[in-house]
């Protein structure tokens, strides 16, 4: 099993933008999304295998988000025991889109090896993805 723990507020994929150049579209992703895929890339390394993984893989992805400010101190404890959990934007799949993203080459050959998946947000004081990934075969 890898496991590793990406610090800081967690950054969900964004929707790519496109341009064109010489008559061509080309689609990129947001500089924000880009520089986080880098940052988890990076945390990711210091627990990647020799060889990135070839087989199915498991995944399992917990997404701390920052407790709002406007939390009382009361709804603030309930949130950090996982009482009041995050129903807004963004959706958990998109933070899941660019962890995988930023993890192939890395950890595995390609992102479309992952068969299953287990995503959750929570809200926390010190905000950040827990990943924990495991071969199926």
């Amino acid at each position: 099993m890898i496991q590793f723990t990406v610090y800081g507020e967690p950054v969900a994929q964004g929707r790519p933008k496109f341009s064109t150049a010489g008559g061509f579209v080309k689609a990129y992703d947001p500089a924000k999304s880009r520089d986080y895929k880098d940052y988890v890339r990076l945390a990711a390394t210091e627990h990647a295998p020799e060889v990135p993984l070839e087989g199915p893989v498991g995944m399992v992805l917990t997404v701390y988000r920052s407790t709002p400010k406007s939390f009382s101190k009361k709804r603030a404890a309930m949130a950090e025991a996982g009482q009041i959990q995050p129903t807004t934007k963004p959706d958990v799949d998109n933070y899941l889109k660019g962890v995988k993203d930023a993890l192939k080459g890395v950890i595995w050959r390609d992102d479309s090896q992952v068969v299953e998946v287990f995503a959750r947000k929570r809200y926390s004081a010190r905000p950040r993805i827990e990943v924990k990934i495991k071969e199926l075969s």
